[in-house]
């Protein structure tokens, strides 16, 4: 992992969504789910993700949660995590997720300057979606994006993405967290 111009950069993928506690919202090539996420040690080990190290966390430690906006893109079996934006309380950040060179790029949200993550979130997916996904490595969907598909499902995200930040179970979350990547 390395750190420049506030990107940081891994050599590993990030843990994927639950998906039992992610609603998704489809609008064409791409769908947007929406996870409210618990990261602690034990979740990120679970996940059984390692680094070139071999260390499922990297020398890393994580205890945060939040809202998590997860942008899909392609069909069916076929559809991978482009971009995820980590609405966290502690540390709101979203991630380039490059499938071809098996990477991801993490760039920190600084809430003071932006306003709420999760906002902030939505008007990126709505303003500069297609831009995102290419560099992402997703060129061939971000030109196949329906700009009218994605801002008429914005709103039903906005409304779910607050919904789980105000209601959400943090024992069955961390049940399924666990229970999924221990399968």
């Amino acid at each position: 992992m390395s750190d420049e111009r506030g990107v940081t950069h891994y050599d590993q993928m990030p843990i994927p969504p639950v998906a039992a506690h992610t609603t998704l919202f489809e609008a064409g090539v791409i769908a947007i789910g929406v996870e409210y996420r618990l990261l602690d040690d034990a979740i990120a080990a679970a996940s059984a993700i390692e680094t070139a190290s071999g260390s499922a966390s990297g020398g890393l430690h994580f205890n945060d949660s939040g809202v998590s906006l997860h942008v899909f893109g392609g069909r069916g079996d076929d559809r991978l995590e482009l971009i995820r934006f980590d609405c966290f309380d502690e540390d709101p950040h979203y991630h380039y997720v490059n499938w071809q060179a098996r990477s991801n790029q993490m760039i920190h949200i600084d809430p003071a300057a932006l306003g709420d993550p999760a906002t902030w979130a939505i008007e990126r997916i709505r303003s500069h979606l297609p831009e995102m996904l290419t560099r992402a490595g997703a060129g061939n969907i971000a030109s196949s994006v329906d700009p009218s598909a994605v801002e008429a499902i914005l709103p039903a995200v906005e409304e779910e993405a607050q919904r789980a930040r105000h209601q959400h179970d943090p024992a069955a979350i961390r049940r399924a967290a666990l229970g999924e990547r221990q399968s």
